[in-house]
């Protein structure tokens, strides 16, 4: 395809991700907000985040294993609608319960887009090449994830916040049209399709017992609890038959054979850690620059545009750097280091820490990101067979964003631990505060009591300071936590085999091996020919031949 044509058919594509990271960044600086006027608590917040994280885990597999199934383009576009419709539907949320819900829905949709987006390209672009088209994949997630949060923290602060919701749908319409009218895939042989039922039920069963565990452990119940017991078993349960499955069935969500191969088995564990430090952060960083700093929504969003920037900025050049000389190993080894000093910095910071070196921070963590991120999977669909591409693909957005789901869950549980505990230890020095308030202070001691996420930008000083305090502290805990898991990415990187970059689409892969298959097939039927009339000329001539030697 030359270069205009691969553009025309990434149009469609390019817009469909631009919906899903606006529909998903344009709440993150809004969240403190929405769940303060919906009367969430901690565990309301954590699980707004996780509901979406979990129900892409999940389907990220689902989809992909569709995705070798059946017609991609079709599944793009189904993946597309469910993410909007539900995009839409949670703008009318009247409390948590129906916010987390559709925000379930906007998972399912969002593992489509994520699964899908990746093995398109591998359909129409080479891997060498792929690096260089990230970066249109770089300007779209710049305009969703640096303009998302300040379009939201607008419309928050100035319009209402379930305007959020809204603005997605007509650049999902547009989309659709441009999907249909500009991507053109390579047709699949038609071929009888098994979908792996027991499969899809096991592997939602298991994973979601655990992360649920995982979120409500310590709050709902005691970890040592019978319930939590209950819980673990049957997640283990459920995932050990979901091994079992998986080795029997014909066509399975996730082949285990993929796990010989090493490149796929050591780009699993590093996307794990990539998973805990891209979803954390961008959860927990919201928390910071609101909880810690005071700023109102709009601020936030413009706080943490030295994250996206370097992600962004870093991932293009990077991209544009592995398509011209061909080498990815370095690159992504830096970046790792990257990530590990980021989260290790961010870890040491306060609720008055120069906000220069906060930025400092962000912008390393991410462009450690953006170097590792997305050419894990650009490295995985060039070292697996063709067939494999799909169900390789989003296997690894599957274990990145099972990741990011533990991560943020586990993280949110210690970090709502962590504030108690701080602002447990200055109960004195805030019921001073407080008393000191008047008549106004029993409203602010109120408001506090009740459990839920306070709006600090509007707290009196005297009080609003020790809640900085505590949110900063305890935001700093969490990436000092999460830093040494980047570890295990710098040593699964480490040992990645260093294969060269193919210079062949998805298609092409498909057909040279086919005439590879048939040139091996047509050698080994002439030598069986050969030693065929060997054996009729031996036989029919005196003196040769098996019988040669008796005579």
């Amino acid at each position: 395809m030359t270069h205009r044509q691969v553009l025309q058919s990434l149009t469609g594509l390019l817009m469909g991700m631009f919906v899903s990271i606006l529909a998903g960044t344009v709440v993150s600086t809004s969240l403190p907000v929405i769940l303060s006027d919906l009367k969430g608590d901690q565990t309301a917040y954590t699980w707004v985040i996780t509901a979406t994280l979990l129900a892409t885990t999940i389907s990220t597999p689902i989809w992909g294993k569709l995705a070798d199934l059946s017609n991609r383009k079709v599944l793009l576009q189904l993946s597309l609608v469910i993410f909007v419709v539900a995009s839409a539907i949670a703008g009318f949320s009247q409390d948590t319960s129906m916010l987390i819900t559709m925000r379930v829905f906007q998972g399912l949709g969002a593992g489509g887009l994520t699964a899908l987006s990746q093995i398109v390209m591998a359909d129409i672009i080479s891997p060498r090449e792929r690096g260089k088209y990230m970066g249109l994949f770089g300007a779209v997630m710049a305009l969703g994830t640096v303009g998302g949060p300040l379009i939201g923290g607008f419309i928050t602060d100035s319009i209402n916040w379930r305007w959020n919701f809204f603005i997605a749908l007509p650049f999902a319409a547009i989309a659709i049209i441009l999907i249909q009218k500009t991507l053109h895939l390579p047709t699949k042989a038609k071929r009888k399709v098994s979908i792996d039922y027991a499969g899809i039920v096991l592997l939602t069963a298991g994973v979601s017992l655990l992360l649920i565990w995982v979120s409500l452990g310590g709050k709902q119940f005691d970890w040592a609890s019978s319930t939590s017991i209950m819980m673990v078993l049957g997640s283990a349960v459920a995932l050990i038959a979901f091994i079992i499955v998986e080795l029997k069935v014909s066509e399975p969500i996730i082949p285990l054979s993929m796990f010989k191969n090493r490149t796929f088995t050591l780009a699993v564990f590093a996307s794990i850690s990539v998973g805990v430090s891209m979803f954390g952060t961008s959860v927990f960083l919201a928390q910071y620059m609101q909880l810690a700093r005071g700023a109102n929504a709009t601020q936030s969003g413009l706080m943490t545009i030295p994250m996206m920037a370097g992600l962004l900025i870093v991932s293009t050049v990077a991209g544009a750097l592995i398509s011209k000389h061909g080498k990815w190993k370095a690159i992504m080894v830096t970046g790792s280091l990257l990530q590990l000093a980021g989260l290790y910095l961010l870890g040491t910071i306060h609720f008055d820490t120069n906000f220069v070196l906060v930025s400092v921070y962000m912008f390393l963590l991410g462009a450690g990101l953006g170097m590792v991120m997305q050419n894990l999977v650009l490295i995985v669909q060039n070292a697996v067979t063709p067939a494999e591409i799909g169900v390789a693909s989003s296997g690894i957005a599957f274990f990145r964003s099972l990741g990011g789901t533990v991560g943020v869950s586990v993280l949110g549980a210690l970090m709502a631990t962590k504030v108690v505990d701080l602002l447990g230890a200055r109960a004195a020095d805030m019921q001073a505060a407080i008393a000191a308030l008047g008549e106004k202070g029993k409203e602010v001691g109120a408001a506090l009591a009740s459990g839920n996420i306070p709006s600090v930008h509007s707290l009196p000083d005297s009080v609003r300071t020790i809640i900085e305090s505590a949110y900063g502290d305890a935001v700093a805990h969490v990436f000092m936590i999460a830093a040494p898991l980047s570890i295990l990415t710098i040593l699964a990187i480490v040992f990645l085999p260093n294969l060269e970059l193919s210079n062949q689409t998805r298609h092409q892969r498909e057909e040279t091996d086919a005439a590879a298959a048939l040139t091996a097939e047509g050698s080994e039927a002439t030598e069986i020919l050969m030693a065929d009339a060997e054996a009729a000329v031996g036989a029919s001539t005196p003196g040769v031949g098996p019988e040669a030697g008796r005579r």
